[in-house]
């Protein structure tokens, strides 16, 4: 198989909209590319951890079905105190215990990855020797460390900040830190070999979409395409809801929505700017997902499908007028 037909993936954040994510993947696979690495935030890493384990393994149906069968309904496990109606998810969102665990997520995350062989980042190292060695894996998933106050890339991120060895941590664990949406999920923790326990949360709240990941710093062009799939709102214009579950806090206390804006500005907003840039937008596959929102898991079949179809025929037109040579030649030519 040519470079031409190899791809590197960043798939963005967005909830349960991360179905449109698969579709994306499942007709980029059909179009003959096999993906190298994949760079995921929230919903992406899901999707990324899945894709990166089924690298030599899953067909684009199975892929299909994977994501057709994602049981999220279920993900929605209240902790004890906001099961009480109302008042609970009032303190879920004010306290540090989020509204729901995300212990069903986690694991059903354990069990897919576990049915494709892959457990810790060990089993998805590569062989890469044009990549630094802290790079060498097939996935990187975004998190923000809350506690230290930056953003963190795992597993690259593992040995610097933390003192742990990248090949004997988790995927799973890393998957469930990208996604623990503020005050609506449980925050992870991780403990460093100093003895530091940081909170993790989701790494959209500082990018979403981190399209830059698999970048060349040296000035070289690269040996082949990476490809965004964004899920981001369109704001102002679109109506969607990045943090609805603000919304008990508001209702309780009579607060100003301007809370909601502030925190929907920091996830989007950077990436917002950076789309803008004209070598980025090239390559940015756009899902239009605004017909579901982000926090939505109780979508039914239908939803589900008209999200994946979405995502499916934004990568069908993306590949309609993408042509690797000239987007070589117009960004990516060697610097002097």
């Amino acid at each position: 198989m040519t470079n031409e037909l190899k791809a590197d993936l960043v798939l963005s954040g967005g909830g349960v909209k991360g179905i449109g994510l698969a579709g994306a993947v499942v007709a980029l696979m059909e179009a003959g590319y096999e993906i190298e690495r994949v760079s995921g935030t929230s919903a992406g890493s899901i999707v990324g951890a899945i894709l990166a384990a089924g690298a030599d393994q899953l067909s684009p149906e199975q892929v299909e079905e994977i994501t057709m069968t994602v049981p999220y309904p279920k993900f929605l496990d209240p902790t004890p105190i906001t099961g009480i109606p109302l008042l609970g998810p009032a303190w879920g969102v004010v306290s540090e215990t989020g509204i729901y665990k995300g212990d069903f997520a986690h694991e059903w995350i354990r069990a897919k990855l576990a049915e494709l062989g892959v457990h810790t980042f060990g089993d998805l190292a590569i062989d890469d020797k044009t990549l630094p060695p802290e790079q060498r894996y097939r996935l990187v998933v975004t998190v923000c460390d809350v506690t230290t106050g930056q953003l963190v890339r795992l597993p690259w991120d593992y040995h610097r900040l933390y003192g742990l060895d990248p090949d004997e941590q988790q995927v799973a664990d890393a998957v469930r830190a990208s996604m623990s949406i503020p005050f609506f999920f449980r925050a992870a923790k991780l403990t460093s070999t100093a003895g530091l326990t940081s909170t993790l949360v989701d790494g959209g709240m500082l990018s979403n979409f981190p399209i830059d990941s698999f970048d060349r710093r040296d000035g070289k062009p690269p040996r082949w395409p990476t490809f965004g799939v964004t899920l981001l709102p369109n704001l102002p214009q679109g109506n969607d809801k990045v943090i609805p579950a603000l919304a008990p806090v508001n209702w309780v206390f009579g607060g100003p929505p301007l809370i909601e804006e502030l925190i929907t500005t920091m996830i989007v907003g950077r990436d917002q700017a950076y789309l803008n840039q004209p070598w980025v937008s090239s390559r940015a596959i756009r899902v239009d997902s605004s017909s579901v929102g982000f926090l939505d898991f109780k979508l039914n079949k239908q939803q589900m499908q008209e999200l994946y179809q979405s995502g499916y025929n934004a990568a069908i037109e993306f590949l309609s007028t993408w042509n690797w040579p000239e987007y070589l030649q117009r960004f990516r030519r060697p610097r002097a």
